[in-house]
């Protein structure tokens, strides 16, 4: 299983972009392939489909789009090529607080969905995807602060502990040293 590549992007499509990795291109469907820059160095997160007929890379920018989509796929009768244009077409704060707040208008804009696949999305994912993301201005963390969450989630903390905790630490510190700090502010 793959978890991301870093490579050069050397084309982009409308469909996806090719990652050149150790000298090997690999075809990337992506949500917005032009969001990439040409010829540019970068991390692709991903996930790797495997059918029994095909094999498919889909790329994220974020491990929060990853995430979204890894929560997306799961709802009955989505799949991966719906679940990609919703992630090109929306914000992730938008498409959570649209679910959470059962907004289906919001739902229905998005291709292929209609008003039963948009009951069925805040059906099985309504209080399911608090964890997904956390919530800042840009909608985008630092990677630094995106090990730091995760580091703590693996170690049995709760999203609304961790959150609680993450800007009384100094993001100058190394990871170790930032999970050190947070686990003695999170055992006080």
């Amino acid at each position: 299983m793959y978890d991301y590549m870093k490579g050069k992007i050397t084309d982009i499509t409308p469909l996806g972009i090719v990652l050149e990795v150790g000298g090997i291109g690999y075809f990337i469907n992506v949500a917005n392939p032009y969001s990439f820059e040409y010829n540019k160095d970068c991390i692709v997160y991903l996930y790797h489909q495997v059918k029994e007929d095909e094999q498919n890379l889909f790329g994220f920018k974020t491990k929060d789009e990853k995430a979204l989509f890894l929560k997306l796929i799961n709802v009955k009768g989505l799949g991966c090529k719906m679940a990609l244009p919703i992630l090109a077409t929306g914000s992730i704060n938008g498409i959570i607080e649209a679910i959470e707040s059962e907004n289906i208008a919001y739902l229905k804009k998005f291709p292929k969905i209609g008003e039963k696949l948009a009951r069925q999305m805040i059906l099985d994912l309504k209080g399911k995807i608090g964890s997904v993301h956390t919530l800042f201005d840009n909608n985008e963390i630092s990677y630094t602060s995106t090990e730091l969450h995760d580091a703590l989630i693996a170690l049995g903390y709760k999203d609304k502990e961790i959150k609680g905790i993450e800007n009384k630490i100094d993001s100058s510190l190394s990871i170790e040293d930032k999970i050190k700090e947070a686990l003695k502010l999170l055992l006080k």
